[in-house]
């Protein structure tokens, strides 16, 4: 309930496999849902940059899917490397896309293919 109700209290949770994933869960669906966030997951020595979309693929037809799933990680990994100019400017043209709010994919409320939604960064880069 804290979480939902004051997320700004929180600046990690810990917690085993189980709860992880619901609260992971829950914390995707206060930003817009598990496709529009970056998922890395930590080990001793070792982090896993994840794309997560929260559907089969069976489920989602050719050209539909949300690429923010994939460049979010991506763009974790570039400031993780150090190339934070290039992970600002990538995570900038998302941001842009997304205020401007006229290509959106099905899962975030529009009808965008993929392709579009994608040539909409790649042109904001």
């Amino acid at each position: 309930m804290q979480l939902v109700s004051k997320p700004q209290q929180f600046d990690i949770l810990a917690a085993g496999n189980l709860y992880g994933d619901l609260l992971s869960d829950l914390g995707a669906g206060l930003v817009g849902g598990v496709s529009t966030t970056a998922a890395t997951n930590h080990g001793d020595g070792v982090k896993v940059y994840e794309a997560v979309y929260g559907a089969t693929h069976e489920a989602v037809p050719p050209d539909t899917a949300n690429p923010l799933p994939l460049i979010l990680p991506a763009v974790e990994m570039l400031k993780d490397f150090g190339e934070t100019a290039a992970a600002s400017r990538i995570l900038a043209a998302v941001e842009a896309v997304l205020t401007a709010g006229a290509l959106r994919t099905r899962d975030i409320g529009g009808t965008a293919s993929t392709t579009e939604f994608t040539d909409a960064i790649i042109a904001r880069l």
